[in-house]
């Protein structure tokens, strides 16, 4: 049988190092030797013997449904060999994060983690409970952190005298020592007028970056689960 889709681009080959490697551009692949962690349904194929089991979301878990509207539900992947994950062919990127490193995470932006790597839900300082952005994951440790995104995502350097203004529905992420709060670029005339559909963004100020997606939130996805 003769195909492109048969060749080495498509064709997976076994794992040469354990742990988070990129298969592709729309997902990864993770060779396990113990534990890891994921968001559930992400899982597209594995081969060896793992077990899936389904994470608790107490205090110190992962995003509350009920208390954020858009919860990360998360499994433990554990035992020895290979699984594939993917979340409606976003676009896959690694985060190697070194001891002391501090990121701030949109929870819908998480892919998979190694166990070594601790995260608790911290609110977005600033932001109130208005946006996309107010109760986010933060990552801290030493390991790798697999994250996904809308397209091809925008690193924005921010620094003491240009601080970032971003959509809350487009922000991914940020770096540990920078400050939040909420912007109105509108005043409350325009927006009794109609305004632009842009009223309110966040802040970041500091030194440091701040990832964005080049999209909102879909408002049908943004009222899943």
């Amino acid at each position: 049988m003769k195909s492109d889709l048969f060749s080495s681009e498509h064709m997976v080959q076994p794992a040469t190092v354990p742990g988070m490697t990129l298969q592709n551009s729309k997902s990864i692949k993770y060779a396990v030797n113990g534990e890891m962690h994921a968001r559930q349904g992400s899982m597209i194929a594995f081969r060896g013997n793992l077990q899936f089991e389904r994470k608790g979301q107490g205090i110190g878990g992962m995003l509350k449904r009920a208390v954020t509207g858009e919860g990360l539900p998360l499994m433990a992947v554990r035992g020895q060999g290979e699984a594939w994950f993917a979340h409606e062919a976003a676009s896959c990127f690694i985060v190697e994060m070194e001891q002391g490193d501090v990121l701030t995470v949109n929870g819908r932006n998480v892919l998979c983690f190694d166990a070594t790597l601790a995260y608790e839900i911290k609110t977005v300082k600033g932001a109130g409970m208005t946006g996309g952005g107010l109760f986010n994951s933060v990552f801290s440790g030493y390991g790798k952190l697999g994250l996904i995104c809308e397209g091809q995502p925008l690193v924005i350097p921010v620094t003491a005298a240009q601080p970032v203004y971003v959509d809350t529905d487009a922000v991914v992420g940020w770096s540990e020592r920078l400050t939040t709060s909420l912007h109105r670029s509108q005043s409350f005339g325009s927006m009794v007028r109609g305004g632009s559909g842009e009223a309110v963004q966040l802040m970041l100020q500091g030194e440091g970056f701040v990832i964005v997606r080049p999209s909102e939130v879909r408002p049908e996805k943004a009222s899943a689960n």
